[in-house]
C-alpha cells in the first residue's frame, strides 16, 4: 500500500503565506532558496511534513469546486485553531460540524484561497 509523503501548497506569495501556516498551526518553516521553495516541519508523531512553492498559473475563482487534494490538519482545540486562522486572514470554507464518532471539521480557504481543514478528534462528537 502507498502513503502520502509529503505535501504541497501553491502560494502566490509563499513568504506571507508560509507565516500564515506558522502562525496558526505553529509549523516550523525553512526557506531553501535555491530551489524556491519552503518546507514545512508539522510536529513529531503520526502524520506528514510538506512544502510550499511559487503558484505557477492563475488561483481557482471564487466558487469554482475543489480540483485537488484537501489536507486536514489535526488539532487539539478546533475552537482555539479556527479563531488563530480567522485572526491571521482566513475565510471559512464550509462551516464546523460534527463527524459522529470521530470529531468536529471546519474547512477553511487560507489567504491565498487555498481549502485547508482543520480536524479535532472526538470519538463522542454527534
Amino acid at each position: 500500500m502507498s502513503r502520502i509523503v509529503h505535501f504541497e501548497i501553491h502560494a502566490t506569495n509563499p513568504d506571507k503565506l508560509s507565516a500564515f501556516y506558522a502562525k496558526v498551526f505553529d509549523w516550523k518553516v525553512a526557506h531553501l532558496p535555491q530551489l524556491n521553495y519552503w518546507l514545512f516541519e508539522t510536529g513529531s508523531g503520526d502524520g506528514i511534513n510538506g512544502g510550499m512553492m511559487s503558484r505557477t498559473g492563475s488561483a481557482a475563482p471564487e466558487g469554482a469546486p475543489v480540483n485537488a487534494f484537501v489536507c486536514s490538519v489535526g488539532v487539539t482545540s478546533l475552537d482555539q485553531s479556527l479563531k488563530r486562522a480567522l485572526e491571521a486572514g482566513a475565510t471559512i470554507a464550509l462551516p464546523k460540524m460534527a463527524i459522529p464518532g470521530v470529531g468536529h471539521q471546519v474547512y477553511i480557504k487560507d489567504p491565498d484561497g487555498n481549502i485547508v481543514g482543520i480536524h479535532q478528534p472526538d470519538r463522542k462528537a454527534v
